[in-house]
């Protein structure tokens, strides 16, 4: 575990009533759906950041838009302080996995309740006006999420 809390940033891309997403590959959310994102690397903006991490992860090119909200995900191993944030994406490319994830793809809003999703997603996403309708989201995981 870091002495610290790393931080971290994800990409909200919505298109055509789909949101972008990807399987995680490997790390502590690996076999899960999540929002494409990942670390800040030193000297690099958030904005760029953003952008950097949902090209690495899915090959789309995008715009940074406004912060959405932000998670922290604090367990046993790692705190990480996650900014979420609305983009724009450019052209309709479709997405394809590369760097952590697994599978990248676009999946429509109503499904995205359906999915093995990390822990906390769909809450956040309802709770931010993403998603019209939750699904119990159930917590097992051993991970306490704030924000």
């Amino acid at each position: 575990m870091s002495d610290r809390p790393e931080v971290c940033v994800g990409a909200i891309a919505i298109d055509e009533d789909r949101l972008l997403m990807v399987r995680r590959g490997r790390g502590p959310a690996a076999g899960s759906w999540s929002l494409p994102g990942g670390r800040v690397e030193r000297g690099e903006t958030l904005a760029d950041a953003v952008v950097r991490e949902l090209e690495e992860e899915t090959g789309i090119e995008s715009v940074c838009g406004p912060l959405l909200g932000w998670v922290e995900r604090i367990d046993t191993e790692d705190h990480f302080v996650i900014l979420d944030f609305e983009v724009d994406v450019l052209e309709g490319a479709e997405p394809r996995a590369g760097d952590d994830a697994a599978e990248a793809r676009w999946v429509p809003l109503d499904e995205v309740s359906g999915l093995n999703v990390v822990p906390g997603l769909v809450k956040f996403l309802h709770d931010h006006g993403i998603l019209d309708v939750i699904a119990e989201d159930a917590d097992d995981s051993g991970v306490r999420l704030i924000g």
